[in-house]
């Protein structure tokens, strides 16, 4: 009994507000009071004071129903506190969801608890949200061999709370329709306008390009440029110290003084290789009735004492038996036959950075993380609480990538060497592969050598970045579970990393994925890998593209011309294997608008939504808040004294979740 003050908020779009009536209940340990039709929720909040006749003991749940009048608008709820007898000053209960329709939606107080710690009434409502929410969240399939998806075609397949917001859809489809329209406008230029010397690409450079885009532009012969992408471009993760001379690496006789100069570097310590090898065998495409290109090249460099990566050797094909060895390119050749040689690499790197490192370990990471967590876990429990601001819109732009980037005449059946099917083949040979130490950046780096190397600076802030992360997980798993036992005894805990590893992995145990969590310290690192690839790992993939790819010899797309197989190279067979004019542009205006700068951006940890109600948790996040701002301001000091700053893993430059 006593008197109630109610605070119910609306989200802050047009679209958030709905005229229907709603209709609120107060759920406590001793009974429940409806409140009737109080509101409709047209203001960003609204507050009303109301008596209840029944003593309703400490709040556990509050109860909102959107009516259905002659129109039915959506309401998009964020949160609804209470404060009277039975909520201890204010009781906050965390929606940041759609109401739809006359369903009754059931919102349990913040305070996060694991099941064991659960009364009976709030189990059976996390039974009853699991219930619901596999209704909603069905693991799907793409293709065979790959990790799951959420099921679902079209962005409308999805809950719409994995929807665009209206602010983030508008973006969205205008930036895209604009990007469409100029690739009609000026494509059909490029029909009878071909590019005819490396310097016609220059008609193609964006016109919002970046500073590195410009110095890419300028700089993309020299050796250096060449090397430092493996450290810190679009795709730092193929790089690793050599342990040994590669078996692939044929060296024909005449090259002792070369085979002299690898040992020594390799007993140096200084010796390292980026192997395509993934790519061998992969069945190039076929575009408007042109054979295009795919090689899997293999290059030596050596890590001089400057920082400076520099190519030594480059291997192009892969040696088979009964054929002569493949012809090594070397910097002392002529400079177009090194030139289009490294070329190659960087055609290759686009394949593998695009479909490995991007999609795969970013975008499919992500969503079997989100999904899982949908499916398994509750919204009361701590881990719930703390990965779901990491989710935020990756379903959506993963269906759109599925059904207009990778599908079937989409943008890589029409313009990349690796399309219609090969591309498939390539992530399915990447699935295959997947670690879960290659998704921790202290394990990936220490296995591929890296860990004490000054010069890569993705290396150096990613396990800065994974330190912060950890710290903050930490902090929130310290809350919660106060032993080792309470990890290994929560059923709801054990289920959320099986149903990853087994199911959203189809059974990546054997490649080190945990199907159980025995201790704190291991549900940390776990939990910091899974928000590392909603966050960081992305980043690192994400947005380089525009910088390194704007420049298109530096990162084309396609080959349409087989590897060359003499040193007799003019700036035409260049030319001639580079992509034509179109399909240039197509690579431009798809890589300006994926790649550039999101202006509806949520940066690491800066999420607004509060899941989690206490100050314990509150603290947890804003010492996370204070580290990320520390690590902003000294990585923006360090950039400044950099030729070429390195921003990819910047706290403020990094999402809070996959969006795009």
């Amino acid at each position: 009994m006593g008197k109630y003050t109610i605070r119910v908020g609306t989200g802050d779009s047009l679209l958030a507000f709905s005229c229907n009536q709603v209709q609120l209940w107060l759920v406590g340990e001793h009974g429940e009071a409806d409140l009737g039709k109080r509101l409709r929720p047209l203001r960003r909040e609204t507050e009303f004071k109301v008596r209840v006749g029944v003593h309703l003991g400490r709040l556990l749940l509050v109860r909102p129903r959107k009516h259905k009048d002659l129109t039915d608008s959506d309401w998009f709820c964020t949160c609804i506190s209470v404060r009277g007898p039975g909520t201890q000053g204010e009781a906050l209960f965390p929606c940041y969801s759609w109401v739809q329709g006359n369903r009754v939606v059931c919102l349990a107080e913040g305070t996060a608890r694991t099941v064991s710690n659960d009364q009976s009434l709030l189990k059976t409502h996390r039974e009853q949200e699991l219930q619901e929410r596999k209704t909603a969240y069905r693991w799907g399939s793409w293709k065979d061999g790959l990790i799951l998806p959420v099921v679902g075609k079209t962005p409308w397949d999805l809950p719409r709370n994995e929807r665009f917001r209206e602010d983030k859809d508008l973006d969205f489809s205008f930036s895209l329709a604009r990007a469409l329209e100029g690739l009609v406008l000026k494509g059909a230029l490029d029909l009878t306008n071909p590019v005819r010397r490396l310097e016609d690409f220059q008609r193609l450079f964006p016109c919002g390009k970046t500073p590195l885009a410009e110095r890419v532009r300028n700089s993309w012969k020299d050796d250096t440029l060449f090397g430092y992408q493996f450290l810190n471009g679009a795709n730092p993760m193929l790089l690793r110290r050599s342990a040994s001379l590669p078996a692939r690496l044929v060296l024909p006789p005449g090259m002792e003084d070369l085979k002299t100069q690898l040992q020594k570097e390799l007993q140096a310590g200084s010796l390292f290789e980026a192997d395509f090898s993934l790519l061998e065998g992969v069945k190039p495409n076929v575009i408007i009735l042109k054979q295009q290109y795919v090689t899997a090249p293999l290059v030596m460099l050596r890590l001089q004492p400057d920082g400076q990566l520099l190519p030594m050797v480059i291997q192009l094909q892969h040696p088979r038996p009964g054929c002569p060895p493949p012809m090594l390119f070397l910097p002392s050749d002529p400079p177009m036959a090194w030139l289009l040689a490294k070329t190659w690499v960087r055609s290759s790197d686009f394949q593998l950075h695009q479909l490995q490192s991007h999609l795969l370990w970013g975008h499919l990471m992500a969503e079997v993380i989100s999904v899982a967590t949908m499916w398994t876990l509750p919204s009361l429990h701590p881990i719930y609480k703390l990965l779901v601001p990491h989710f935020r819109y990756t379903m959506e732009i993963n269906v759109l990538a599925r059904s207009n980037l990778v599908s079937k005449w989409g943008i890589f059946d029409l313009v990349v060497s690796t399309g219609s099917g090969g591309h498939v083949d390539i992530l399915q040979r990447a699935t295959a592969c997947l670690t879960y130490r290659s998704l921790c950046p202290p394990d990936d780096l220490a296995d591929r050598g890296l860990l004490d190397v000054k010069a890569s600076l993705y290396g150096q802030d990613a396990l800065r970045l994974w330190g912060i992360i950890s710290r903050y997980v930490e902090g929130m798993v310290g809350l919660f579970y106060k032993s080792d036992a309470a990890v290994r005894d929560d059923p709801e805990l054990q289920v959320w990393c099986r149903e990853i590893t087994e199911t959203g992995l189809q059974g990546a145990q054997d490649r080190g994925f945990p199907v159980s969590l025995e201790s704190r310290a291991q549900l940390c690192h776990f939990a910091s890998m899974c928000i590392f690839t909603c966050t960081g790992q992305h980043a690192s993939a994400h947005l380089g593209q525009l910088d390194w790819y704007a420049w298109i010899p530096n990162g084309p797309c396609t080959m349409r011309k087989p590897p060359p197989t003499s040193k007799d190279v003019t700036e035409k067979d260049i030319v001639d294997s580079l992509p034509t004019a179109h399909q240039a542009r197509m690579q431009k205006t798809f890589t300006k608008f994926l790649g550039r700068r999101q202006p509806v951006m949520v940066a690491l940890g800066q999420h607004k939504e509060k899941y989690f109600s206490g100050p314990g948790p509150q603290a947890v996040l804003e010492k996370f808040q204070e580290e990320l701002a520390t690590m902003d301001q000294e990585l923006e000091v360090r950039n400044a004294g950099l030729e070429l700053p390195y921003e990819y893993l910047r706290p403020s430059m990094v999402e809070n979740s996959v969006t795009i």
